[in-house]
């Protein structure tokens, strides 16, 4: 069995959300004994994660400094941390493995997302990112050609593109890995968001959703399951209310149903939702949506939502 295994952005912080480098180093290793329990199971696992507190931590030293150098651009900020995290999760995934007396290499390949030069998103850049500044300091980095937004009270917040994930292009290289018997960190953040022209790639300016990255990686490798391992159980039907009601096993049109009835915030459960539901209309077995503590459960169906083929 291949799965392929996506880590929330609070599996690589504390339980409070500090994302200092010793806060991220013990999640990382609490999050990796999972990981290694299942590659003790012979199981094949290609990690992805996410990266928005460590692309965060650089925006603020990017605007802390840019009056005195060039803000580092929002791909570059998108490989450093893919390759710091990458370094991260293998310290700790190798030290997991060896407790266990498994031997597998792990190797961490940084990714490119190829997204489409004309996605509607460059257009009118809509996701949010990064803290809130005063008028004067954003308009430092307004004159550096970044986009930043008045949102009252708050200040103003920068906002980017999130186009469509269209190809992995670095998915050779992960399959060959794969192949050797390493255990991959792939994809981190969505991709390294590039645009092709002229027979030449170009980074630029955007943030690709991570979940979505995940649904186009587990496909794109033929993997049977896709774990979407999150801070709650469950996605969930009338969240919030008194009426609320955990989802188990759903097919996946029904799940689509669901979503449209608009059952899952946009800037949460719902790119989860969607990943999910994509990965299996492309041919996955399933996906699953659920904690990290239960990803064992979840890759054998037995826990989260499961999200299966319409017929199963």
């Amino acid at each position: 069995m291949r799965v392929l295994l996506a880590l929330g952005g609070n599996a690589m912080t504390s339980p409070e959300g500090r994302a200092r480098p010793e806060d991220q180093i013990a999640a990382a290793e609490v999050a990796m004994r999972a990981v290694a329990a299942l590659v003790a199971r012979d199981v094949e696992v290609v990690l992805t994660h996410g990266n928005g507190p460590q692309v965060g931590n650089l925006l603020v030293k990017n605007e802390i400094a840019a009056s005195i150098v060039p803000p580092v651009p929002l791909d570059w900020c998108g490989a450093q941390t893919q390759a710091t995290l990458g370094f991260v999760l293998m310290n700790a995934l190798e030290a997991a493995l060896a407790a266990r007396g498994v031997d597998r290499p792990c190797a961490t390949v940084v990714t490119r997302t190829l997204v489409d030069a004309d996605d509607p998103g460059f257009a009118r850049p809509s996701k949010p990112i990064g803290r809130f500044l005063p008028r004067e300091e954003a308009a430092v980095l307004v004159a550096h050609g970044e986009t930043w937004e008045d949102r009252g009270e708050r200040g103003w917040r920068r906002v980017v593109a999130s186009p469509e994930p269209r190809e992995i292009l670095d998915v050779p290289a992960v399959r060959a890995l794969v192949a050797a018997g390493f255990v991959v960190v792939a994809n981190g953040g969505g991709g390294v968001p590039v645009v092709r022209e002229d027979d030449r790639l170009r980074g630029v300016e955007a943030v690709i959703d991570k979940d979505l990255g995940a649904a186009l990686l587990g496909r794109s490798l033929g993997a049977d399951v896709l774990v979407v391992a999150t801070d709650v159980a469950h996605a969930v039907l009338r969240f919030g209310t008194p009426d609320a009601e955990p989802i188990g096993r759903v097919a996946v049109s029904r799940l689509r149903a669901l979503a449209s009835e608009g059952h899952f915030a946009s800037g949460s459960m719902g790119p989860k939702v969607d990943a999910a539901c994509r990965f299996v209309e492309q041919g996955g077995t399933r996906a699953v949506i659920t904690t990290l503590e239960r990803i064992l459960d979840a890759v054998e169906g037995n826990a989260g939502t499961i999200v299966v083929p319409d017929q199963s």
